[in-house]
């Protein structure tokens, strides 16, 4: 049947029991084709039942479907007519993993990051209300997105304007990690209680069988109705949201998902549908452990075998493995993560180090500001976060961090392009918007054992914020010192004598910088490579002395172009009003770079060894024609 499905209104003409067999061919194809490619494969398999049923039921894109993050998409995009494009998923180029409006009319909403779906949907009820039409508007949020304080705010003001919408909740207990906090509790409590649901059912049957006689009945059963949620569960949550709850259901159950969304339609107002749904359905090793198969490497379909390069250790996991070296002699030190504590590498941290080890959810403003108040305490907080979602807690670094000057290290993963999950996920941002902050420290590693001393930097640093930067790629191989030492605050290295030229590099760019100084020794020009390892403060006193020696200079960045490391190279010139160097900023250009390798996502923005090379040749044939 799968062949035969090349758009929704395809699969309106298969018939509900039908759809069954569809989910499992749907199943068998992702299962095949992610092998290969990789992927958000447990997420996806855990929605297929879920996705078909929106699509049977509903007329997208007429109707509206908004994804929270996207990553849960790939149904969805194989129903709408991109099943051909699979094997190029995620790749340079090709099928992206998440939704992308420039792919089908069928994506209305782009994210990358959680808890955004219901203020789209709220925006897109609104419009739609304002311009008189009458399509609906279905919103699809997972349980862990739920914990991000802006689907709360949301909420608050669905339930306040009343708006005719569904919010589908996919519930199962996981975002990337097992979830946390109070609302994961409280869906525990409706998942599992029995009693509730029986009993909903039995007082429903009685009340059918009262003859209908007049309006004040039917309104007292529906106050019993609503009586018997508040006896049975305490706290009916979402109704008090102001949005009429229905479920749980099983997520798999078609026919129960479609008698879901014909009752909603019955509603006039808000309506969340409460979905319980497995991750990694249909495939055991990922229902088996879903949190290894959230995103996935390429793998082997019968042993479920991930197939990983083999090399030195990720930056990842050097950072958890130092600090709970560090922590062993330091008991001011905790770890925080916004529900990733196994993408951030703290998972054995957290296994050695139980009681300090936070993991707050999706709330990465909650948990700046706890760092904040921790280390106003005395502690030593270290927000280990990704740096795409640290620009979601922005205002508190400022204001709660920063501004009272409190001593918070920032673990900045993910630091420069992250290949395959693309540009909602590119950390390219991060020097510009810490940079320009007052009381912020911040620095980047040439290489792992680097990363070692500049944790140890942080910790031992006293005098307010600090961040280290660092990829999601492996480190180069050089050998881990057994002693940790910390390194003089806004100090450079130079990591090779030259002339005429200097290049300023900031973390992996060293090793790039290194490679065009072998190639162009054999024609007889001499660079010097700098490890700008304080992206501020600046090396004033190298800058000054590069000057004063007249170097040409390249500063070279896997950040953004407009306010990064080479900007600030620029404005310290200007302000000791030093004038005709040449110089030459390396970095990322003003557009959003896509999905691909990194390799790909550096090649496309000419951050490579063969246009360093090609830059210093030209700056060596200006020089000789001036001489």
């Amino acid at each position: 049947m799968l062949e035969q499905i090349n758009r929704p209104e395809d699969l309106k003409k298969l018939s509900v029991e039908q759809l069954d067999g569809l989910a499992e061919e749907i199943r068998t194809f992702l299962i095949q084709r992610l092998s290969a490619t990789g992927g958000h494969l447990a997420p996806n398999l855990g929605v297929v039942e879920l996705t078909l049923a929106m699509h049977y039921y509903f007329n997208s894109p007429v109707d509206k479907f908004i994804y929270d993050v996207g990553h849960q998409s790939y149904v969805h995009k194989m129903l709408t007519g991109r099943m051909d494009r699979f094997d190029t998923l995620r790749q340079y180029k090709g099928l992206c993993g998440f939704i992308k409006k420039a792919e089908s009319e069928h994506d209305v909403w782009e994210a990358g990051h959680s808890s955004t779906s219901l203020s789209a949907a709220m925006g897109m009820a609104l419009a739609r209300d304002l311009k008189g039409e009458t399509n609906k508007v279905v919103a699809v949020i997972g349980d862990g997105a739920l914990t991000g304080g802006m689907a709360f705010e949301a909420m608050n003001h669905i339930g306040h304007e009343k708006k005719k919408l569904t919010v589908i909740l996919n519930d199962n207990e996981m975002s990337i990690a097992p979830n946390v906090g109070a609302m994961h509790n409280y869906l525990g409590k409706i998942r599992s209680d029995k009693t509730y649901k029986k009993a909903k059912e039995e007082v429903e049957h009685l009340l059918k069988k009262i003859p209908a006689i007049g309006g004040t009945l039917a309104k007292t059963a529906e106050r019993l109705k609503d009586s018997m949620k508040y006896f049975l569960v305490s706290g009916m949550l979402f109704e008090e949201f102001g949005f009429k709850y229905f479920g749980p259901v099983d997520g798999h159950n078609i026919p129960q998902l479609l008698e879901m969304f014909k009752q909603a339609e019955n509603v006039d107002g808000p309506v969340l549908i409460h979905v319980i749904t497995t991750k990694g359905k249909g495939y055991n090793p990922a229902e088996a452990d879903s949190l290894a198969w959230h995103g996935a490497s390429p793998y082997k379909i019968e042993s479920g075998q991930m197939i990983k390069a083999v090399g030195p250790p990720m930056y990842t996991d050097v950072f958890g493995s130092t600090l709970m070296e560090l922590a062993e002699k330091d008991e001011r030190i905790v770890a925080v993560t916004p529900a990733m504590p196994a993408g951030s590498g703290l998972l054995k941290f957290a296994k050695k180090f139980p009681g300090r080890m936070i993991d707050v959810g999706i709330a990465e403003q909650h948990a700046a500001t706890m760092c904040a108040a921790m280390a106003g305490e005395g502690m030593k907080p270290v927000y280990a976060v990704y740096s795409t979602f640290l620009q979601r807690a922005y205002d508190q670094v400022v204001h709660d961090i920063c501004r009272q000057d409190l001593n918070v290290l920032f673990a900045i993963d993910r630091a420069g392009f992250v290949g395959p999950d693309g540009e909602t996920h590119q950390g390219v941002y991060d020097i510009a918007f810490l940079r320009h902050v007052p009381n912020m420290v911040i620095m980047m590693p040439k290489d792992e054992n680097e990363l070692r001393h500049m944790i140890k930097t942080g910790i031992d640093y006293n005098d307010g914020p600090i961040a280290v930067r660092y990829p999601r790629i492996n480190g180069t191989g050089v050998k881990l010192e057994d002693e940790l030492r910390s390194l003089p605050i806004g100090s450079w290295e130079v990591v090779r004598e030259g002339n005429k030229t200097a290049v300023l590099a900031v973390g992996p760019m060293v090793q790039l910088a290194e490679e065009a100084a072998d190639l162009l020794r054999p024609q007889g020009i001499s660079i010097k490579v700098i490890n700008a390892r304080f992206i501020k403060p600046l090396d004033e006193a190298m800058l000054l002395q590069l000057a004063k020696e007249g170097y040409n200079l390249v500063t070279l960045e896997e950040g953004s172009l407009a306010g990064g490391f080479g900007s600030a190279v620029l404005e310290f010139y200007a302000s000791q009003q030093i004038y005709g160097l040449q110089i030459k900023n390396m970095a990322v250009p003003d557009y959003f770079v896509e999905h691909g390798s990194i390799k790909e996502q550096r090649q496309e923005v000419g951050l490579t060894v063969e246009n360093l090379v090609m830059q210093i040749q030209s700056f060596t044939a200006r020089t000789r024609q001036r001489a």
